[in-house]
């Protein structure tokens, strides 16, 4: 035996179970997404798609490692997955008239082929999409059972985006699914003519993924899959929304690389090394920007402001396009990105006048951008004691820990100010 060490599994050595285990550690987090959508293509339901996917990683485990990885695992995984789910519904119901109800759901439906190619499980996503963004759902709910089964967030991240609990995200997803099964809402892509009523929800979505990964920074895939989304989207309905879309998202992740430090400090945008934005997503996103404002909606005015930031500040320019976006969609969150435009433009004291307006309203109380504006311009006009207390009250309400190290380094250069403050002021008298 000479010291080889085995598993209880046969005999299955450890050192090839653990390679197994890493390998579809690997394959999980970038495939399993695709493999569940197909897996709802073929099954026609989302619990039972999601108990076949893992069955088929366990399945996985116990094969590879004596049978070695198939040359396309993600088409193996489908392929078992469909056969577990399969004999789940067998196993659920009686196997004489209800043979043909199953028969008729797994092949009818689809083709009558698990089809696993690359197009077809591409396309799997895009069906995935629309049906969980069908009109029949609660608004709420399109969104966060998107951002469950296309993007696997956890229920807790998806709360955070939505400022509610994750037992309410838990529950709308659950009914969200509910109806999909007792209203046979179809998986598939809508016609044309259907198409540009369905898109909003949709983009509202995929930005939102987009936005998860771009303000956590460390889910950068999440960010990844947004901007691939939008090109899928992009090419199947080139409408000036989508295009403006998936510019704001290239041109903000192009400035990805210098929203940090090496040490992982949160850098503002002012501050930026702008030789470390990436050209090749600037140039793209302001093509698209360009496109997009020939008919301009919500997300090609927010692309045109974005194209602006990439280029020579044109602070006019800024709040023009704020102008124009709130009118189309009045948003306090709007209205506070226009009052820091407005700061640049007209001076910190115009700014915060907007700013102290919108938090006298009552809106954005718990918001912790707006405090951490409010603080920011607070500095700037040398108001000490008011730029800390808002500093302290954003550091109260955010989450990131990217931010939480800014607002608190911020807190201490204010402390070392009003020290070097009031050591002149004692060596002036």
């Amino acid at each position: 035996m000479s010291g080889r060490k085995f598993s209880s599994l046969g005999f299955m050595s450890v050192d090839a179970l653990e390679q197994v285990r890493a390998d579809l550690d690997a394959i999980y987090r970038s495939e399993s997404r695709r493999i569940l959508a197909t897996l709802i293509r073929l099954l026609g339901d989302f619990d039972l798609a999601e108990d076949a996917l893992h069955d088929a990683f366990r399945a996985a485990l116990e094969r590879w490692p004596k049978e070695g990885v198939p040359a396309n695992p993600r088409s193996w995984l489908i392929s078992a997955g469909r056969f577990k789910g399969i004999d789940a519904m067998r196993r659920r119901v009686r196997f004489d008239d209800s043979q043909e109800a199953i028969n008729e759901q797994l092949y009818v439906d689809t083709g009558g082929a698990p089809a696993s190619d690359d197009e077809s499980v591409e396309d799997d996503r895009l069906r995935l999409i629309f049906t969980c963004c069908h009109p029949a759902l609660a608004p709420e709910a399109r969104v966060a059972l998107t951002l469950r089964e296309v993007c696997s967030l956890t229920t807790e991240e998806i709360a955070r985006a939505f400022l509610t609990t994750p037992a309410t995200l838990a529950q709308r997803i659950v009914r969200a699914k509910a109806k999909i099964r007792e209203g046979r809402i179809p998986y598939q892509v809508p016609e044309a003519v259907e198409l540009p009523a369905r898109l909003e929800t949709v983009l509202q979505v995929v930005y939102l993924v987009f936005n998860e990964g771009y303000s956590t920074l460390s889910r950068t895939d999440l960010a990844g899959e947004a901007i691939r989304l939008g090109r899928l989207l992009l090419e199947l309905l080139p409408a000036t929304e989508v295009a403006g879309l998936l510019a704001l998202m290239l041109l903000q992740e192009s400035r990805r690389a210098a929203r940090t430090s090496p040490t992982g400090e949160l850098i503002l945008l002012e501050d930026q090394d702008r030789s470390l934005w990436n050209q090749e997503l600037i140039a793209e996103g302001r093509a698209l920007a360009e496109r997009a404002m020939a008919a301009p909606g919500p997300y090609a005015l927010q692309a045109a402001i974005a194209a602006v930031h990439a280029g020579r500040p044109d602070w006019a320019r800024v709040v023009a396009l704020y102008d124009a976006l709130l009118e189309l969609q009045p948003s306090p969150v709007i209205e506070l990105n226009r009052a820091v435009a407005v700061a640049m433009r007209d001076g910190a004291e115009a700014g915060l006048t907007v700013v102290n307006g919108i938090l006298a309203r009552g809106d954005l109380g718990d918001y912790h951008l707006a405090h951490a504006a409010r603080a920011d311009l607070c500095r700037r006009l040398g108001r000490t004691g008011e730029a800390r207390a808002a500093y302290e009250r954003a550091l109260q309400l955010t989450q990131q820990e990217a931010e939480r190290g800014f607002l608190e380094k911020r807190l201490r250069e204010l402390s070392n100010s009003e020290v070097a403050g009031r050591l002149t002021r004692e060596r002036d008298k």
